[in-house]
């Protein structure tokens, strides 16, 4: 991803890190919605 003229951000791990992360998110999502059902 460029940002500006000569500044690019590339993801931790290249592509395999910048799916890896995307999959953490979703999984975090899906046990803080889990505990929050059993916490209420």
């Amino acid at each position: 991803m460029r940002v500006g003229r000569n500044l690019e951000i590339r993801p931790l791990g290249g592509g395999l890190g910048c799916l890896g992360m995307i999959l953490l998110s979703i999984l975090a999502s899906v046990v803080l919605t889990v505990v929050l059902n059993l916490l209420l």
